[in-house]
């Protein structure tokens, strides 16, 4: 019998400080060369594109991530997991919920391995899913004193700030501004769809650990070149999508590419520095990796 998972499932069985380790475990296994995490590939369907991540744990198992760009709202995602050696499929996960709690589950582990051990306060520019499983994964690493929020509209981030504060338990305010939310954090995560920068890279304080989750490609951007000049490490989760993108990766081409280093070896290698940056992309292969964590 194939195990079927909905968003009902994800959200009873999947607990943050679960995600986060089993997420640790994918990026040490994907640097280790264990789990393959080829570049998303997607087809074109008119209306539409069909985009495939697709991983495979050596030994263990295969998979993939399906989701589509057609006009849908809200649509749903498919995470398929194979058995290595038979190729039956082992379990199903349908919905919408897995793929940001493991992008969640991914910041959780950069910001406890990168930010600085003292560092509690989070500014959030953002009031989406994504900036929901960010809090989400970084509350179960840390016990933050305060979490400030800044959205375009005003009654979206007041939203946002009542249910991050009773469903997670964490201190959440709505902010005026970004500048507001940003100034003096020690922790800062854009999670928007924003072309543009969203923030002025002279309001993150120095120390600052630096979370992007939004577009990053040459000329739709959420973050400018000055950000990343401010930082001292700057990390991605793969580095292979982002010399996949196309338009390229924003930093492609530039000096700044060269800087550019894999979470799972700053892990492995326990590099730091003091400012840091993280270039969240999706590591694939992860999706049907916490699928297969669920299932065992």
């Amino acid at each position: 019998m194939v195990t079927i998972l909905t968003d009902a499932d994800i959200r009873a069985r999947l607990r943050p400080g679960d995600a986060v380790a089993w997420m640790r475990e994918a990026v040490l296994a994907a640097h280790a060369g264990r789990l393959h995490t080829p570049p998303r590939v997607s087809t074109e369907l008119g209306g539409g594109r069909l985009v495939f991540t697709t991983g495979a744990l050596e030994g263990e198992w295969y998979g993939y991530r399906s989701y589509d760009s057609f006009d849908t709202d809200p649509g749903q995602q498919v995470v398929v997991l194979h058995d290595w050696g038979s190729g039956e499929v082992r379990g199903i996960a349908v919905g919408n919920e897995l793929g940001p709690r493991r992008v969640g589950a991914i910041g959780g582990v950069a910001f406890d391995a990168l930010a600085d051990p003292t560092a509690t306060t989070l500014a959030l520019i953002g009031t989406g899913t994504q900036a929901f499983t960010q809090l989400w994964a970084i509350g179960a690493v840390r016990r933050l004193s305060s979490v400030r929020v800044f959205g375009r509209d005003r009654e979206r981030r007041i939203a946002f700030a009542r249910r991050a504060s009773g469903d997670l338990g964490l201190p959440v305010t709505a902010v005026e501004s970004a500048r507001d939310a940003v100034e003096g954090a020690d922790v800062v995560v854009l999670a928007t769809n924003s072309p543009v920068p969203v923030i002025e890279p002279a309001w993150v304080k120095d120390g600052a650990f630096v979370t992007t989750l939004g577009p990053k490609q040459v000329g739709r951007a959420e973050f400018g070149a000055e950000l990343v000049d401010r930082a001292d490490l700057v990390v991605t989760d793969s580095v292979a999508q982002t010399a996949a993108y196309d338009p390229p990766f924003v930093l492609a081409g530039t000096p700044q590419q060269e800087r550019l280093m894999s979470l799972g070896a700053a892990i492995a290698d326990n590099v730091t520095g003091r400012t840091v940056l993280f270039c969240s992309v999706g590591l694939a292969g992860t999706e049907a990796y916490l699928l297969a964590k669920l299932l065992s």
